[in-house]
């Protein structure tokens, strides 16, 4: 019961700090910022096969990936990073009561532990990658996603070359393995 309340106070909370930086940030004028169609994201999406293969096809509309929120541009990937830090959060919360449970079987809190491992895996994956990304490119902000097996890249910058993207997969490859890339970009304001 004390952990369904901590969820619970924790949802509570993450829910009140984004909505507090979204009054914090939101224009006073009555207008609501909304990311939606007339947002010009454009994106670039492949995969990396092999090393020597690098295809990048252009997709001229937005990604259904990263969801429409009533925030600034700015905000957008600190909502989606807390989104998936609060859902892994959970996740492993869970495996964490199998692993601990009294009544699972060995087998059970074995795949539970492999599980806890693979999400703390992934997680730090898309840290360094995001802060290689920043630092040696000096992109104002980089998200790293892992959805199914497919890697999604979305960099903030006025514009991503193919030869930036190509680059940008190849570290992904190299960090992840043989995964479906798709790399985007998000203007700056």
């Amino acid at each position: 019961m004390l952990k369904k309340q901590t969820v619970w106070l924790l949802t509570m909370l993450s829910l009140m700090i984004v909505l507090s930086v979204y009054y914090m940030n939101s224009p006073s004028d009555g207008e609501l910022a909304f990311l939606g169609e007339n947002n010009q994201n454009e994106e670039t999406t492949g995969s990396i096969p092999d090393e020597t293969s690098g295809d990048v096809d252009e997709v001229d509309n937005p990604s259904d990936d990263v969801g429409e929120y009533s925030s600034t541009e700015d905000d957008l990937f600190t909502m989606i990073r807390m989104q998936l830090e609060e859902t892994r959060s959970l996740r492993r919360e869970q495996l964490e009561d199998i692993f601990a449970s009294s009544e699972a079987s060995t087998d059970e809190k074995y795949q539970a532990y492999d599980e806890m491992q693979q999400i703390d895996n992934i997680s730090s994956k898309e840290l360094i990658v995001e802060e290689t990304l920043k630092s040696e490119n000096e992109y104002t902000d980089v998200l790293v996603r892992t959805k199914d097996d497919n890697i999604i890249v979305t960099v903030k910058a006025d514009e991503l070359s193919k030869t930036e993207a190509n680059e940008i997969m190849q570290m992904v490859y190299d960090e992840f393995g043989t995964k479906e890339v798709e790399v985007k970009f998000q203007p700056n304001n």
